[in-house]
């Protein structure tokens, strides 16, 4: 049995924890200090999620092969996405750097979803768990920003894949994703206050160009 084990970034200690909506066998509250859904508008104004268009969503929204854009980061291929972010953001292509650095970092540079299975490779090596809908979470964040966690939990699998995993993908809505940032892990309520590690994957037959383009765009 592999030893499954995932290098994280510490948890960021938060004060007051604020639930604005969950729809979910177990509820948990939460405010973040900033995370996948509040990066992308550090320099604009707070984005709102209105809790009547949120909508249940099925795994199957993320059925695909999928790649880590760490090692992208890592090689240099996303500098043109650092740059450009540095062009009306608020921080250096530097401080953009270490804050994705962070933010991206991963060992588990693969992973297949396929019907309620989902398979993390670390090393070339799989861990295999078999997954069922908990629910979704409506997050605020210190920005004011809001987004939304879409929640699946271990129903069954290699005991060392991880209880709960996390989606947060910008969308609210039954709709295939075209990327998404994942956290995972054995506590729900915890993972829920994880805002400074959000893995990143996108499909696994793009390019590491392709991928920086499609950032550039989004």
């Amino acid at each position: 049995m592999l030893h499954f084990t995932i290098k994280r970034a510490a948890v960021i200690a938060i004060g007051a924890l604020v639930t604005l909506a969950t729809q979910a066998p177990a509820q948990t509250s939460n405010s973040a200090t900033t995370d996948s859904q509040s990066h992308a508008h550090q320099a604009h104004e707070p984005s709102l999620v209105d809790e009547a268009d949120v909508q249940a969503r099925g795994l199957s929204d993320w059925e695909n092969d999928w790649q880590s854009i760490y090692p992208f980061l890592q090689d240099g291929t996303l500098d043109a996405v650092l740059a450009h972010k540095a062009e009306d953001g608020d921080k250096t292509v530097e401080e953009y750097r270490a804050y994705y650095t962070t933010g991206y970092a991963t060992d588990v540079d693969r992973i297949l979803i396929d019907g309620s299975s989902v398979t993390f490779f670390r090393d070339g090596q799989p861990v295999q768990g078999q997954y069922q809908n908990d629910g979704y979470e409506i997050l605020t964040y210190e920005s004011g920003s809001q987004g939304v966690r879409y929640i699946f939990e271990k129903s069954g699998g290699d005991e060392a894949a991880p209880q709960f995993i996390q989606f947060s993908d910008h969308i609210t809505v039954p709709t295939k994703a075209d990327h998404y940032h994942l956290y995972w892990g054995d506590d729900r309520a915890e993972l829920l206050t994880e805002v400074t590690n959000w893995p990143t994957y996108f499909p696994a037959d793009l390019s590491g160009a392709e991928i920086a383009e499609s950032m550039i765009a989004h």
